[in-house]
């Protein structure tokens, strides 16, 4: 019998327009499964600051369901939702490290909001930052790393409370080539512990490096990018 991987986002017929009038999403259907890694791309207003902010329920849909990891985010209570925020991990280009802690003091942090015990941080810390290759500069305040360095640190913050999803938001805009090749395969890696990753990116180079699926943002749809499609370098 085969084993199905199980879906752990789903949004089925959604739609998001502001109050404005701008139609951000139009009927979009979209599943992505457990430890699947995905890129999504688009221009800037097609969609896909919309897209993860349901799925953070930052953003509620006008129409349409968006489920994940078997909750019904639409029909939330407001009481649920930070549980449902702790599934989710978030990197962002601009890093958002706290510059008067530590770098073990900046992924604590993330669990100490949570209601974690001291003896859980101090199994946990450790751990998420050797996995992300700063276990000796746990003591190291932010100013005194590289870029690359300073965005594993908020790959260890999204990760340390164990999230079933990481997005990533331009994770290697303000990074050199080099470093950006070695943040996208700490993120693949993540993606094989079971994590499902979204990686919202206009790096065509990256895209290209690490094949992997592709989704593009145009004009509120989703669009599957083929493995032999070329991406339009216009929206990116």
């Amino acid at each position: 019998m085969r084993y199905e991987v199980p879906c752990l986002i789903r949004l089925q017929n959604v739609s998001k327009t502001y109050n404005n009038g701008a139609k951000a999403l139009i009927d979009v259907t979209l599943k992505i499964k457990n430890g699947e890694f995905v890129f999504l791309v688009g221009p800037s207003g097609a969609g896909k600051s919309t897209l993860t902010k349901l799925l953070y329920r930052e953003e509620i849909p006008n129409r349409g369901q968006v489920i994940l990891d078997g909750k019904n985010v639409v029909r939330m209570r407001p009481r649920d939702v930070p549980y449902l925020r702790r599934k989710s991990g978030m990197v962002f280009q601009d890093f958002r490290l706290l510059p008067r802690k530590t770098v073990a003091e900046n992924v604590s942090f993330a669990l100490e909001v949570g209601g974690a015990s001291n003896k859980e941080i101090k199994r946990a810390v450790p751990a998420v930052l050797s996995m992300v290759g700063l276990a000796k500069k746990a003591d190291v305040f932010p100013e005194h790393l590289s870029g690359g360095e300073q965005q594993r640190v908020c790959i260890a913050r999204a990760i340390v409370n164990n999230p079933v999803l990481l997005i990533a938001d331009e994770p290697t805009g303000n990074l050199d080539p080099e470093t950006s090749e070695g943040i996208i395969r700490l993120l693949k890696d993540i993606s094989t512990t079971g994590r499902a990753v979204i990686v919202a990116t206009h790096n065509y180079t990256i895209i290209k490096r690490f094949p992997a699926r592709t989704i593009k943002c145009e004009n509120g749809k989703l669009v599957e990018v083929k493995d032999d499609e070329e991406i339009d370098l216009e929206i990116l």
